[in-house]
């Protein structure tokens, strides 16, 4: 054995630990930021509730999240910047947030995002944002399609502010609707509040018959990606090369769907 190899050897790990481990720590207390904005959130809504209502909501107060480092709490020794997201069918995964926002008559992909949060709600806003700062002669978007995970108030009220109408699931969708629940439309609500209005705006026909166009435009897009272009997984390390990887991805993608638009017309 050569020692002082070893040495060296054990005190760069020792090293990295350290980082590791105040990694995890400043994580914790930006975890406990967001929680404790989301608890303050969730409690203003409570309250507005029950001052409509004009009595208290029913069943326990929602108690506010306590800080410090988990004992699920873990760091990335290899790709630091990755985080442990859940994914669909079950279980977790090492990987990135990566958003798209597509066109609904071209099916291009106009905005993309890549993202360390696990939760899409906070990515709406970037999203919104990019939207309004496309060049002129593409236009402006006039609606915002989106399930569920992006819904919030300020999101709504983001949109509301930006001149788009947002149709945003507010939750379960409910399928195979009686005929005269399909056609009928529900009263104006008599007020001004941006997400009463929403909510009633998805249960118009109108609205349904436009929000179901939203699985038909982002879904396939990402079956596209992952079947067709056989995108899978990033090969690059970091949130910078992930984003310039999944750029090129993006970009790729649109060329393959002005390729077939060609070919259409």
């Amino acid at each position: 054995m050569d020692i002082p190899k070893e040495l060296k050897r054990r005190r760069d790990r020792l090293k990295v630990l350290a980082e590791a481990k105040a990694e995890i720590e400043r994580r914790a207390q930006k975890r406990h930021e967001r929680d404790m904005e989301a608890h303050e959130e969730k409690m203003v809504e409570r309250k507005r509730v029950e001052d409509q209502r004009g009595k208290k909501i029913g069943g326990r107060t929602p108690r506010a999240p306590e800080p410090g480092v988990r004992d699920s709490d873990q760091v990335n020794l290899t790709d630091g910047e990755s985080r442990i997201m859940p994914v669909s069918g079950g279980g977790f995964e090492q990987a990135y947030n990566c958003q798209a926002v597509l066109d609904i008559e071209s099916g291009l992909i106009l905005t993309h995002q890549v993202s360390q949060s696990p939760v899409d709600k906070k990515e709406l806003a970037h999203a919104v944002e990019a939207l309004t700062t496309l060049p002129e002669e593409l236009g402006r978007p006039d609606a915002l399609l989106a399930d569920a995970g992006y819904f919030s108030r300020p999101n709504v009220e983001l949109c509301d502010r930006k001149d788009i109408t947002p149709f945003i699931s507010f939750g379960r969708e409910q399928h195979n609707l009686a005929l005269k629940d399909r056609w009928c439309c529900p009263p104006d609500p008599e007020t001004e509040d941006p997400v009463a209005l929403m909510k009633h705006r998805l249960k118009t026909p109108e609205g349904r018959k436009l929000y179901g166009r939203r699985k038909a435009t982002i879904e396939p897009a990402f079956g596209v990606i992952k079947q067709v272009m056989g995108f899978r997984q990033f090969l690059l390390r970091g949130l910078r090369a992930v984003k310039g990887e999944w750029s090129l991805v993006s970009s790729a993608f649109n060329l393959k769907r002005m390729h077939r638009l060609y070919v259409l017309a």
